[in-house]
């Protein structure tokens, strides 16, 4: 099992409509894509001079998925982020393998 990490700090005066719209809009994006079998967002614990960071964690079953997920769906969805919170939010994604 694979978990595609997506660590992203964004502005806390955007942070509420955020969530909401990570909640409701883009993890159910990502999700109907059928790439991934579960999700989390996860607020990391730490004090921020700027913004609050939250790592959003999808699980795939293998990285054949991720990787076709990457190429077919990932710019996309990335790109809708981007645009809505343009100057927002800064963020960077690692793999990890569950052993």
């Amino acid at each position: 099992m694979i978990i595609y990490n997506v660590t992203v700090n964004i502005e806390n005066d955007v942070r509420e409509e955020w969530l909401n719209w990570m909640k409701e809009i883009h993890v159910p994006d990502v999700m109907r894509t059928g790439y991934f079998v579960e999700n989390k967002i996860c607020k990391v614990l730490v004090d921020e001079e700027q913004g609050t960071t939250y790592s959003i964690q999808y699980t795939c079953v293998n990285m054949k998925d991720l990787e076709e997920y990457q190429r077919e769906h990932a710019p996309r969805l990335q790109k809708e982020h981007a645009e809505k919170f343009a100057n927002k939010f800064v963020s960077f994604r690692t793999l990890l393998e569950i052993v």
